[in-house]
């Protein structure tokens, strides 16, 4: 029996069940169209395979507002999918960069996100984008000239998920013309008399993948027939490549990983390669951007090698890269706090304030909320944090709202009485009558967390409750008067500190 030679069509139709077995065999589907050549193809391949699968099929057009033609675009595209009876439905986006350096990579971002959203709206679980093979051997080659890796030279997946980019954590998108090259598409819009828009932005020779297509891609043609099927093979493999780099960066993850950072002890037992495969793999879980190759040693070089009381610090474009106490954090880059000191000379006054009952008071230039949380009296059961042989109906005093650990470690914990387990606090009255200020420090205040410790520096308390530093200037402290009550990340000055129903402690929250 003679072998079929599978068509456009059949390899098509191939791919879009896989597709749909890796979407959950979902029964509604959505293809992109723009209205071009190769989305016009997608439009009538996908038309005939849901036909034939009974699959429910949808067509959604972004318009950029770009070009002078977008309207008729969109108009196009209504009477393509009209006359198939296909539902479509089209969203306009707005641009928020429009220099020519970024319009290409603005209105990518815009497309997916919109078009994410349409499928989220419409229930669909599954997308269809036009990507050919000319597309991927394209990929390839700008990946190659910029240097890239195995992850930017696997170029482009058959389907898979992303949820930063389509702002969709259920929708898979699929390629499922990735095998067919662009004659073939030609040759297919001919055949069957399909009529298509042309974008002439694709012809505009500033955009790399243009210049490419229009000068590189033609010589390549002519000495190398059948390139971008062959590109197609080594991103294949390099794709393969790229999932044993993930297995392995995986497995170090699990061996470094100390709640959400690096164990730089074991770090330092992996070889350079590996660091370098593990950072860009824990960079990509957190969606931060890939560094470069350039960055990427110079940081692990500072890391390593700096001294053991350094505190290193390094700057990526989404965060701060930070070494302390032989830990690795990735800190977000957070913005300038108006009541922030240049450094330890700046003398600004702190700002006053009365505090008359409210239950919390917000101070944005110090970046947060100050809680009064109030002590409420309960009935103890025997044994319970208390005296086993008191009286059972005595009153213990809680806070309320406040967290429940008593480890003396926990700076929410300080100023109680941990023998007891009885939380304290000022005097409500008392507060009510002072003047009150709160400011960043502004070095050598001093704080007394419980009777039986010694008054130590700020300092001090921060280093034992492991705070780091890059924190410690975030955090603020209250003045009643002319004496330390609070600082936040440590607790309360146990100095006027009592038990009692309706005594008052200070909590600080960031925002």
């Amino acid at each position: 029996m003679k072998q079929q030679i599978p068509t456009l069509a059949s390899t098509f139709a191939q791919a879009v069940s896989a597709a749909r077995a890796q979407a959950g065999n979902t029964p509604k589907i959505a293809i992109a169209l723009s209205g071009g050549l190769d989305s016009s193809a997608l439009l009538h391949l996908a038309h005939a395979c849901a036909t034939e699968q009974g699959v429910e099929l949808h067509a959604f057009h972004i318009h950029h507002g770009l070009s002078p033609n977008a309207d008729a675009w969109l108009a196009h595209c209504e009477q393509a999918c009209a006359a198939l009876g296909v539902p479509f439905q089209a969203r306009q986006v707005e641009l928020m960069r429009k220099d020519k350096t970024g319009t290409e990579e603005a209105a990518r971002k815009a497309r997916y996100a919109a078009l994410g959203a349409l499928c989220r709206e419409q229930g669909i679980e599954l997308l269809l984008t036009a990507h050919h093979q000319d597309d991927q051997a394209e990929t390839v080659l700008l990946q190659l000239l910029r240097g890239s890796g195995p992850a930017g030279l696997s170029g482009m997946d058959a389907a898979n998920t992303a949820a930063s980019l389509l702002a969709n954590d259920q929708l898979v998108m699929a390629r499922p013309l990735l095998t067919a090259s662009r004659k073939q598409l030609d040759q297919y819009v001919t055949a069957h008399s399909i009529t298509h828009i042309h974008d002439e932005s694709n012809d505009d020779p500033r955009f790399a993948r243009n210049a490419l297509r229009r000068t590189i891609m033609p010589a390549l043609a002519d000495a190398f027939p059948g390139f971008q099927e062959r590109l197609a093979r080594s991103a294949s493999h390099a794709q393969s490549a790229q999932r044993l780099l993930t297995e392995l960066a995986q497995q170090d993850l699990a061996l470094c990983l100390d709640g959400d950072c690096l164990d730089m002890s074991q770090l330092r037992l992996l070889s350079l390669d590996r660091i370098h495969n593990l950072l860009r793999h824990w960079f990509g879980t957190r969606g931060l951007r890939m560094p470069s190759a350039a960055w990427l040693a110079e940081t692990v070089t500072q890391l390593l090698e700096a001294r053991d009381d350094a505190q290193v610090l390094v700057t990526h474009p989404d965060c701060h890269v930070r070494r302390y106490r032989d830990r690795l954090h990735l800190t977000p880059k957070l913005a300038d706090l108006e009541g922030t000191r240049e450094d330890q000379f700046d003398q600004t006054p702190g700002t006053p304030f009365r505090w008359n009952g409210e239950a919390q008071m917000a101070f944005p230039a110090y970046g947060g909320v100050l809680h009064f949380d109030v002590v409420e009296a309960v009935a103890a059961e025997p044994g319970a944090g208390a005296d086993a042989t008191a009286d059972p109906t005595a009153a213990v005093d809680v806070i309320v709202s406040a967290p429940s650990s008593l480890d003396a470690g926990n700076p929410l914990s300080a100023g109680i009485d941990t023998a007891n387990a009885l939380p304290t606090g000022v005097d409500a009255d008392w507060l009510r009558s002072l003047p009150l200020l709160i400011e960043f420090r502004r070095g050598g205040e001093r704080l007394k967390r419980a009777d039986n410790r010694p008054t130590r520096p700020l300092k001090y308390h921060f280093q034992e409750l492991n705070i780091p530093a890059w924190e410690r200037g975030r955090l603020p402290v209250v003045h009643a008067g002319k004496e330390l009550i609070f600082a936040a990340g440590i607790g309360m000055d146990c100095k006027h500190l009592g038990a009692g129903a309706g005594r008052i402690r200070l909590r600080w929250q960031a925002v």
